[in-house]
């Protein structure tokens, strides 16, 4: 697995999946919920804490030219977090109340940073490449949506998905 931060990749965006802690799962259960992807994904080896709960892992498209790096965190001070981002919400009008509600009671989340991998000298130039696919974020969103029953949050638009 590339290393993200040797300049071949350039951050895009970065997604969240929000969940109790309750869900949080063991390094083993990612890594078989990302193994099940299409073929074309190249999962790295996941990082877990003392009691195998995950931690990170990177996933690859070399095809897409996308690469994801995805942590876990969770605590109180996230769901202080995530019960400011459900008033925001609310205050937006246009979210599911029962989605909001859950929001509100999440003590956890994922991180998916969203790389797109970038070739040449000018690299900050070529970003944008038609090449880019932006699918491997919303397969893996998706994926990881279903294994906590969490909800997935665009925090640069708002939106839920």
């Amino acid at each position: 697995m590339p290393d993200l931060d040797d300049g071949q990749f350039c951050w895009r965006d970065t997604y969240f999946v929000w969940f109790t802690s309750a869900r949080r799962p063991s390094a083993a259960e990612i890594t078989k919920v990302l193994a099940g992807l299409p073929e074309h994904y190249v999962v790295g080896e996941p990082t877990e804490d003392e009691s195998g709960r995950f931690e990170s892992i990177s996933v690859q498209s070399p095809g897409d030219h996308a690469a994801l790096e995805i942590s876990c965190l969770a605590g109180d001070d996230l769901r202080e977090q995530a019960q400011t981002l459900a008033e925001e919400l609310k205050i937006g009008g246009d979210a599911d109340a029962r989605q909001v509600a859950r929001l509100a009671m999440c003590d956890a989340r994922f991180d998916v940073m969203q790389f797109e991998q970038i070739e040449g000298p000018d690299a900050e130039l070529d970003a944008g490449d038609e090449s880019f696919d932006p699918s491997t974020l919303l397969i893996v969103m998706n994926a990881l949506t279903k294994l906590v029953d969490g909800i997935g949050v665009d925090p640069q638009s708002g939106l839920m998905l």
